[in-house]
């Protein structure tokens, strides 16, 4: 008998929802994809006024940390406890805790205190976006759900475009308490929509639960985060302190590996593994969120740093990305309703995206305006928005249905460890660029960074705006590399036929 028939087997399949029934159970869906995302970019813009209340600046970023470790490391728990005991209970407790998070963060009377309770917040959020998607692919066979993936990501975009202005003006009319405070109607209104609409369909077989597992995936994966997080900021990347948590991480790695060969029931089954799917999908995700996300984090730093612009046009100025993802997610799922195949949007959208942001690498280099800049970066979320909603379709086609859930969870825990990497390796280029090109400039403040610009001599001033155009065009040129090496990994991406229904759930994962 094969790991995929020995794994918890749902039930015999009910009959199919109905379109009224899907729409009822993908409004809730879209509502807690709404609270996740609005989270996400809400807080940042109250981190000011919360230093100014709590104090202790020297950990402010750890208020963001602590939420990204926690949700990161929690994601395949969740895929794999969903295919255990089903999406309805596991989507109900990520919701309440994510909820119970933000009331603790909102009553939050120092920052050690709030970033614990971030961290709360995080685990419960860590359910949130893969439990979604899974629930989508429980009720939507993978032929007809172009739209509602498109949708997913239309409303993750919007939600991060309108989270930081919400976040003023709630920290401005009420106070910063209040951005957490928010998301307890909104969390109420989609656990009243899920359990009015979402059936409740538990899966027949074995509930063991890998502690073992899930303790050693856990734990690896929070020391990888921290010496991503702290490795060159906190501590030196051959300090002591980084050298434990790499080596940390290292040995749950090992441990893992060897663990999940031996366990009947593990918390990442190896069968997803040996899926070639899943496998180059995993891949494909992590470059392109690698290079992408790593380096465009650096755009408001561009806008205000060499452009001059002002924090609140800066913002602005990168709004033609998110228009981009919207239109192309939007469009994306008509075109894969009628065509059947997610690969050709695919390659077209990733070969987009590199070309957009090689053009913005060289852009930034040679002093390009914004007439050449901003139509590039509209480029850039074109292409992007027809890749992401696929990849998630095309996992789930190839899954069978008791790997499912734990295979869009893993899915989405590898897109964000990418993203993460991205974003440490991209901060790290910047910090060694400037470092070594300032050296030659006179002037140059002790600490670098935005605020001494307008105070410096303009001879300096000149000079460090060219050092920061250099050094930002250096991380574009290498997130457009490892994002080329994502295209080069989506080549080798099979393509299967999209099932029309849910029945022949286990034949794709053979065939793959």
């Amino acid at each position: 008998m094969s790991e995929a028939s020995q794994s918890a087997v749902p039930a015999p399949e009910a009959a199919p929802p109905t379109r009224r029934e899907i729409r009822a159970v993908f409004l809730g869906l879209m509502i807690v994809l709404a609270l996740g995302a609005i989270d996400q970019s809400i807080v940042a813009t109250a981190l000011p006024r919360i230093v100014g209340d709590l104090g202790g600046v020297e950990h402010l970023s750890w208020v963001v940390t602590a939420y990204v470790l926690t949700s990161t490391t929690t994601m395949p728990l969740y895929g794999r406890l969903s295919d255990q005991y089903g999406r309805k209970p596991m989507i109900y407790a990520a919701i309440l805790i994510f909820l119970l998070g933000s009331v603790l963060s909102g009553a939050a009377q120092t920052l050690v205190q709030l970033i614990l309770f971030r961290a709360v917040q995080g685990i419960g959020a860590g359910g949130l976006m893969p439990l979604a998607q899974i629930i989508i692919g429980d009720l939507v066979p993978p032929a007809r759900r172009g739209r509602q993936q498109g949708a997913i990501v239309a409303v993750m975009t919007v939600c991060t475009i309108i989270g930081p202005v919400l976040g003023g003006l709630i920290t401005d009319l009420l106070s910063w308490h209040w951005i957490f405070y928010v998301n307890l109607p909104i969390g109420a209104a989609a656990l009243a929509v899920i359990a009015r609409t979402l059936p409740s369909r538990r899966p027949a077989g074995s509930r063991r639960i890998d502690y073992a597992g899930a303790a050693l995936l856990t734990t690896g994966t929070t020391a990888f985060l921290l010496a991503l997080t702290l490795g060159g900021s906190r501590w030196p990347w051959l300090s002591p302190e980084i050298g434990l948590a790499a080596g940390t991480a290292l040995a749950c790695l090992v441990l893992f590996v060897r663990h999940i060969g031996r366990e009947p029931e593990p918390v990442l089954p190896p069968a997803l593994f040996a899926n070639r799917l899943f496998l180059v999908a995993c891949l494909v995700l992590a470059l392109t969120f690698m290079g992408l996300l790593g380096a465009s984090l650096f755009f408001p730093l561009f806008f205000q740093a060499v452009m001059g612009a002002s924090p609140s046009s800066s913002g602005l100025l990168t709004a033609p990305l998110m228009v981009g993802l919207v239109i192309s997610s939007v469009f994306n799922g008509r075109v894969l309703l009628r065509s059947g195949r997610y690969k050709p949007a695919q390659l077209v959208g990733l070969a987009v995206a590199v070309t957009a942001f090689a053009t913005l690498a060289w852009g930034v280099a040679d002093a390009w305006g914004l007439t050449a800049i901003e139509p590039a970066m509209l480029l850039l979320g074109l292409g992007l928005g027809l890749v992401m909603p696929n990849m998630t379709i095309a996992v789930q086609n190839a899954l069978p249905t008791a790997h499912r859930g734990v295979g869009t969870a893993a899915l989405a825990f590898f897109r964000s460890l990418g993203g993460l990497v991205g974003v440490a390796g991209a901060g790290a280029i910047l910090a060694w660029r400037l470092r070594a090109a300032s050296l030659g400039v006179e002037g140059m403040p002790a600490e670098g960074g935005m605020p001494h610009l307008t105070a410096l001599a303009p001879e300096t001033h000149a000079a460090l705006v060219e050092l920061y155009r250099h050094a930002i065009a250096t991380t574009f040129a290498v997130g457009t590399g490892v994002a080329a090496l994502g295209l080069v990994a989506l080549l080798f991406l099979p393509e299967l036929p999209l099932r029309a229904h849910h029945e022949a759930a286990g034949r794709p994962a053979a065939e793959a």
